[in-house]
């Protein structure tokens, strides 16, 4: 009966971190974009065929977060997500951000878990362009990998066509483009996901501002929880709650999941600010 609870926190808490924090965060192929790597020519925030330009101070290329994994005080495993490069994709600048979660050695010894998730993120728009997810965990293997058409607005997933919003996010990139929004305590923000073959509305509600220490040091957060705004995804989980520094990088140094007994935990124990760009 444990060896199944941790089992299964173990796998929802690695999908967490592996696709990082808002709402089902819980939820590219290797290499993608890596022939293609700077220098990218400067887009001009005018640009016809997708018209939206997002100033970016939150993050650029060298930023590596570190997280320990925990249920209680039982540390699961860990998680990293890191800003790679800034590489070419679609004729446009874009950067390269991949995750990836472990198990630690007890876990390994019954449920090993090593996944990876990219994400290729418009370096202007901070809108999604391709996602990819592998998913290794004890015996199950996945692999879901897709590619935006934001100028027509739609995604091929599984065969199928989907239409989807502009600007539409992947459920890696919503994360870094929320960090770049003017949060506000009791303003929330509207963003539209696609995640494995289906639409999301997502509000982002910012309840109050915190401090709180982590194994990274001592923070002052904005206190943040995704919410669906159709029902289904996670009947069960609860809720989650993350909290991003209140600065201008928006670091994400928490996040916390309500599971049936207590709740899952990813901790910032390390750090790396990145090197912004200009466009």
């Amino acid at each position: 009966m444990i060896k199944t609870l941790l089992k299964n926190m173990l796998v929802f808490t690695v999908v967490a971190c592996g696709v990082v924090p808002l709402v089902y965060f819980l939820s590219v192929q290797y290499g993608v974009a890596q022939d293609s790597i700077l220098p990218v020519q400067p887009v001009s925030p005018e640009d016809e065929a997708i018209g939206r330009y997002v100033e970016n101070i939150a993050f650029g290329v060298g930023e590596r977060l570190q997280f320990d994994i925990g249920y209680g005080f039982i540390n699961a495993g860990s998680a990293i997500m890191e800003v790679m490069d800034l590489v070419e994709f679609n004729d446009r600048p874009a950067y390269q951000i991949v995750t990836t979660a472990r198990s630690n050695k007890f876990f390994s010894s019954f449920y090993p878990v090593k996944d990876r998730v990219e994400s290729i993120i418009d370096a202007v728009g901070l809108f999604s362009w391709r996602f990819d997810k592998e998913l290794r965990e004890g015996k199950y293997r996945a692999h879901r990998q897709y590619e935006f058409d934001q100028i027509n607005h739609k995604v091929v997933y599984k065969g199928d066509t989907i239409t989807v919003e502009s600007y539409v996010q992947d459920a890696l990139s919503i994360l870094y483009y929320i960090r770049t929004q003017p949060l506000e305590v009791d303003q929330p923000i509207y963003v539209d996901n696609f995640t494995d073959g289906k639409n999301y509305p997502l509000e982002v509600k910012v309840h109050r501002r915190e401090k709180i220490k982590t194994k990274a040091g001592e923070f002052d957060c904005l206190v943040v929880e995704p919410l669906l705004k159709s029902a289904g995804i996670f009947k069960h989980e609860g809720r989650l709650t993350v909290w991003l520094t209140d600065d201008r990088l928006r670091l994400p140094v928490m996040m916390k999941s309500k599971v049936v007994v207590g709740s899952i935990t990813a901790e910032l124990t390390e750090y790396s600010i990145g090197q912004l760009e200009e466009f």
